[in-house]
């Protein structure tokens, strides 16, 4: 283990958590031996498990999804896939899954320890000559099962079922409870049993008994697994979340285990408390992160949709948290269904064909509006998910919002209108570092802002590129130098300590708007108190012809170097006259950037994790684009930078 991370994550414990922490570790210890084997989990009964009603509404699916779901699961079955931006090499399954495809890291080409070693004894936070463990993690969720399965229950399809059930009866002998990777963190449980219940439903009794038999046992390992080791304290996010809907999940299906009853009832009245912790009350998602948001909105959808079709509906609160959540997505949806990145995405879905999704908050949305029955609020995407299929998700948006829009708890300040006769969408983030005390998948990004120009994004955020092999490229990718807001003293605003830590957080919030639909708003952030004595203030004003930015650093001492960054969309062009940068798309120009006189102009594109311009678009993937930096040793008592619609 590796020390430094380990102090640094020590710091962000409370006491109760440091004790809470050693009894799991204690805890995992005396699994060794004791609860690794199979025969432990011989679950009572024999049918297949069935989620209510999915079968049925798979079945409904109209011919453009059909023929969605067919082209997935041939892709499948022909033995490719593709996930966080890699391919993985082809797959012969014919004569059964071979065992290292469960350890495989496409990326490297090696194989991570099997089944001959204890999963806790895997370090796989700090072992990087493997890879990132999140690519093997990737496919021990089976959710390449999911568009494979449905398409057996359109088709019966022989081929499907039978892929299916030579992948299960590969994962059940090279998988031993505890043994692996796949037994590393609750998550992967939570979606992998998810997916399995999804097979089961879709396939029924058609499945055989041996591969019914190893889906139960798999479902009761899994429900002992998460009901030991739940997620708390600094990781109760969207884990708790997770773990917590495939608890209730199996125990609705599985009414005759022993402890289903409780199980139902723990798990539901979890759900409903993280509900509203995790979406907060203007609906932004506690992470920080809109597909993250999504993430934990489909969790508690499916729990929400499953316990209505079977007569114990969750508790209102539920609904409204989804609710308020699908309203959020509304203001920042773009006409064509995608939602400006923020903080991080890993691309984690509940419901998938396994393939890229652009549009996932705006898809999760629609599911939103159809299970609550309501008439959708502004864009929502093609009907060509499984997801679609199984929540009945509305077909047709409504209006794209107009005006103003302050989220105050999630601390985001939303603008959608006309500047200079472009339609523009504007979005000033003053909100939390990210969730919990770890903040894991925020960014330093305090008084950062986002501009799309006629549904074209303009100044973005950088994206996440990659998780625990990231090193310093993690590091760039969600440090302050890389978003649209200052850097002081060539330090971040908020200091990285390990990959999903930090050991000092910015405190940001809004000071003012103006009201009455104009947007002029003003925030700061303390990032910088500590370390130089300064608040960074900020002021965004929207004219009719531009935007006006004021930067202000109110203390006694100045920093030594004052940055201030603007990464640009991968498809622009800048280029620098004197003191101004002009931006443009290809013939059209955009944007004259006017800087103040007493800072210099560089532009950089691609270079190193310590600098340049880079978009990851997806996980795992990063593209050079140009980042506009003004940089100053004698900080104005006001900045003001002048964006000028061309």
């Amino acid at each position: 283990m590796n020390l430094v991370w380990l102090v640094n994550r020590l710091r962000s414990m409370s006491p109760a958590e440091v004790v809470w922490r050693v009894r799991e570790q204690a805890l995992r210890r005396l699994a060794k031996g004791r609860l690794d084997r199979w025969g432990r989990y011989e679950p009572s009964g024999s049918r297949a498990p069935q989620l209510p009603g999915l079968l049925a509404s798979v079945q409904r699916a109209e011919p453009q999804l059909r023929s969605a779901i067919q082209a997935a699961a041939e892709r499948i079955l022909s033995g490719h896939f593709s996930a966080l931006g890699v391919t993985w090499p082809k797959l012969c399954w014919d004569g059964g899954f071979p065992a290292n495809v469960w350890r495989l890291d496409p990326v490297t080409g090696k194989n991570w320890p099997g089944a001959d070693t204890f999963t806790f004894d895997i370090g796989y936070r700090h072992a990087k000559d493997y890879g990132d463990i999140k690519y093997a993690w990737e496919y021990q969720r089976l959710q390449f099962l999911q568009p494979v399965a449905a398409h057996y229950a359109l088709t019966k399809d022989g081929r499907a079922l039978a892929f299916i059930e030579a992948a299960i009866e590969s994962w059940f002998a090279h998988n031993p409870p505890y043994h692996g990777i796949g037994w590393n963190s609750g998550i992967e449980l939570a979606l992998r049993s998810i997916s399995l219940l999804i097979v089961s439903s879709c396939c029924e009794a058609d499945l055989s008994l041996d591969t019914q038999s190893r889906i139960r046992r798999i479902l009761v390992s899994h429900l002992a697994w998460m009901r030991r080791f739940p997620s708390g304290y600094s990781s109760a996010n969207n884990h708790l979340i997770a773990e917590c809907a495939a608890e209730f999940l199996v125990a609705l299906c599985m009414p005759e285990l022993p402890i289903s009853a409780l199980t139902l009832e723990k798990a539901g009245r979890t759900l409903e408390l993280e509900a509203d912790k995790q979406i907060l009350r203007d609906g932004v998602g506690a992470e920080q992160s809109p597909t993250y948001g999504a993430f934990t909105a489909e969790f508690l959808l499916l729990c929400a949709e499953m316990a209505r079709r079977a007569n114990r509906p969750l508790d209102g609160n539920v609904d409204k948290s989804l609710a308020r959540f699908a309203k959020f997505i509304s203001w920042v949806t773009l006409p064509d269904a995608t939602t400006p990145q923020i903080g991080d995405d890993d691309e984690g879905r509940v419901i998938t064909l396994t393939e890229g999704e652009n549009c996932y908050p705006a898809s999760v949305s629609a599911c939103i509006w159809g299970y609550l029955g309501m008439e959708p609020e502004g864009v929502v995407p093609a009907r060509n998910t499984l997801r679609d299929a199984i929540f009945s998700s509305q077909d047709a948006g409504g209006a794209l919002p107009k005006g103003v829009r302050v989220f105050e708890a999630g601390g985001y300040s939303v603008f959608r209108g006309e500047i200079a006769n472009r339609n523009a969408f504007l979005l000033f983030d003053h909100g939390p570092l990210g969730y919990l005390s770890i903040a894991a998948h925020g960014h330093a990004d305090a008084l950062a802002w986002i501009l799309c120009l006629n549904d074209q994004p303009v100044l973005v955020d950088p994206g996440t590129y990659l998780y625990h092999s990231g090193g310093p490229w993690r590091d760039w990718f969600r440090g302050t130098a890389a978003h649209n807001t200052l850097r002081l003293g060539a330090r971040d605003q908020s200091i990285i300590s390990g990959p999903f830590n930090w050991s000092h957080k910015a405190n940001a919030r809004l000071l003012d708007w103006a009201g009455d639909g104009k947007p002029d708003f003003e925030a700061s952030h303390d990032g910088y108190l500590e370390q130089f004595g300064v608040v960074h203030r900020r002021r965004l004003i929207i004219g009719p012809s531009s935007i006006r930015v004021k930067d202000r650093l109110v203390g006694e001492r100045m920093p030594p170097l004052v940055e201030m960054s603007y990464q640009l969309a991968p498809n622009l062009r800048a280029r620098i006259e004197d003191n101004a940068v002009l931006v443009w798309a290809e013939d059209d120009q955009l944007l004259r950037i006017t800087f103040p006189d007493s800072g210099s102009l560089s532009i950089a594109e691609g270079e190193g994790p310590d600098r340049g311009g880079w978009v990851s678009r997806k996980f795992g993937t990063k593209t050079p684009a140009p980042r506009i930096i003004w940089t100053t040793t004698n900080f104005p008592a006001e900045a003001a930078t002048e964006f000028h619609m061309l």
